[in-house]
């Protein structure tokens, strides 16, 4: 990455409010965490915000959201709103590495079965 890529490292707090545009949370439908993975579906168009266009650069192979914020020296919450921006404009997809939780009855009935062997 070039060095206007981190020229926001070194700003503070007002920096971080000035690239969610006051926003806080996550704007995306689906939740984000640590471990989603995410891949860019195309470069970044002219005039894209920094940020954002950053980190569509780094997801041309699928990337956590922890290493977004790692490698760009964002917190997460500043990351996960940014995304949300990317994520409603398409120009991102997302995927879950943890598997949905099986149904909680189907668990218990497998244990009481193990149990009566």
């Amino acid at each position: 990455m070039s060095d206007e890529d981190h020229a926001w490292h070194e700003a503070g707090p007002e920096r971080l409010y000035v690239i969610t545009g006051g926003r806080s949370g996550e704007a995306a439908k689906e939740p984000l965490d640590l471990v989603t993975l995410v891949i860019a579906r195309s470069g970044p168009p002219h005039g894209m915000q920094p940020e954002q266009a950053a980190i569509l650069r780094l997801c041309t192979a699928p990337i956590s959201v922890a290493e977004i914020a790692a490698y760009l020296g964002l917190p997460f919450s500043v990351v996960s709103v940014l995304l949300g921006d990317l994520l409603a404009e398409e120009l991102v997809v997302t995927r879950s590495t943890v598997p949905p939780v099986a149904d909680m009855g189907l668990i218990k009935e497998v244990i009481r079965g193990l149990e009566q062997l």
